[in-house]
């Protein structure tokens, strides 16, 4: 085989995984609609539906949030659900900041709720999110646990949704609801990451529940069974994505996940580049531990449940990553030399196609939230294509770095916090 023949083979695996990647979220996509539309013409009411309540924790890990916990702990306060029913533990997580004093305030204003401060110190606390889950969770009593995060504004009756969809189902070990970008029109980057989010989180989640009665949790806005927790010995505290790694083991367990998506919390996302890769970078180093911890489940067959999760990781973070740098390498090595792709075939159609496939893919999405559907954000899609997505190539390949690394020198896990504004 001469150099031009490595050049044409390169140039297939990259366009074969491309393509297989794009037509899996586009099934992913059209499943979610249908989801989102069964559950739209439900028409829940919720205030009448909902007649049993639990008693319910409510667990805020917060570490150095004096920008945004009062907000945050006051929305929660303003819960529709009964008031004897639910406690509020908020893990002060070794805070430099004045996260305590705020905290402090809140308990005075609202004597009668029950609203409890877990303050930890260097020796216990500043290990992680799954650390200080952890220690909430041991202070804890309600029969169901759920988890919001310090940034998070949850809408009045998300705890009823989540509620009511649990306690209806034994399968289900957890419910999880949806998160929206409360800063989205803050910038050009926090509007690309409503429609990420929007698009590759919600509708996908929605279409993998659709197809295969399969969702991850989120990290925030979701409920889970105190017994399946207990059982599980809580959060793994080397997990830097401890919502991936807990719902692996929720499947393991038998148990489902469910999406209720009328379930809403919003929250603050990033408005910088520097944060928002420190972020990502976290994501994709931690989906990278959770994939090589499983990697084993693919060979065994008591575990389907988990299957399509460990392909998809395995797809997004090994076969399309590389697909991509390959056509990167392949478009600079033709505009510097003579070597050219010699295979036959209208190959510009193909990309152009799949750049149009994008685009309908991400706009079907958008109809279905509200205010969402418009020309500026068909536009934006249009152009994140070219930008945004292909800053994931950096992040995926930083996330491997940091990762490989970590391993090397033994690291201790630390706390990722994405700094807030």
């Amino acid at each position: 085989m001469n150099g031009l023949g490595i050049i044409d083979y390169l140039f297939l695996y990259s366009l074969i995984s491309t393509w297989a990647l794009l037509l899996i979220n586009i099934v992913l996509s059209l499943s979610g609609y249908k989801f989102f539309t069964k559950i739209n013409e439900q028409k829940i009411d919720i205030l009448k539906e909902l007649t049993v309540f639990p008693s319910i924790s409510v667990l805020i890990p917060a570490h150095n949030e004096e920008l945004v916990i009062e907000r945050t702990v006051k929305s929660i306060l303003s819960l529709d659900y009964p008031k004897n029913k639910i406690e509020i533990i908020v893990i002060n997580d070794h805070s430099s900041d004045r996260t305590q004093e705020i905290l402090e305030d809140i308990q005075k204003s609202y004597p009668d709720r029950n609203l409890n401060i877990i303050t930890t110190d260097k020796n216990n606390g500043g290990k992680g999110k799954s650390n200080a889950l952890n220690i909430g969770f041991q202070k804890s009593r309600g029969d169901y646990i759920v988890i919001y995060d310090a940034d998070n504004t949850p809408e009045k009756l998300s705890l009823r949704y989540l509620v009511h969809t649990i306690i209806n189902d034994d399968e289900y070990g957890a419910v999880i609801g949806k998160f929206r970008t409360r800063n989205k029109e803050k910038n050009i980057l926090t509007r690309f990451i409503n429609i990420e989010t929007l698009s590759f989180q919600w509708m996908a989640q929605a279409g993998r529940w659709e197809l295969f009665r399969l969702c991850t949790i989120p990290g925030t806005n979701f409920i889970v069974r105190r017994s399946v927790l207990k059982a599980l010995g809580g959060w793994d505290i080397h997990a830097i994505a401890e919502d991936t790694e807990i719902s692996f083991r929720i499947y393991k367990m038998g148990y489902r996940i469910a999406f209720m998506p009328l379930s809403v919390t919003w929250e603050q996302e990033p408005e910088t580049l520097r944060v928002w890769f420190k972020q990502r970078t976290r994501w994709a180093k931690g989906n990278i531990y959770v994939l090589l911890k499983y990697v084993g489940e693919i060979f065994k067959r008591t575990s389907k449940s988990v299957l399509f999760d460990l392909y998809y990781f395995s797809f997004v973070y090994f076969f399309f990553l590389s697909s991509v740098i390959i056509s990167d390498g392949i478009f600079l090595i033709g505009l510097f030399t003579d070597i050219r792709v010699s295979l036959s075939g209208n190959f510009m159609l193909l990309w152009i196609m799949a750049y149009i496939l994008f685009i309908l893919e991400v706009s079907i999405t958008l109809t279905k939230e509200r205010g969402e559907h418009n020309y500026k954000n068909v536009l934006l899609v249009s152009i994140m294509y070219f930008t945004y997505c292909q800053l994931w190539i950096i992040v995926a390949f930083k996330g491997m770095y940091l990762y490989i690394k970590d391993k090397i020198l033994k690291k201790e896990t630390k706390w990722y916090k994405t700094e807030r504004f």
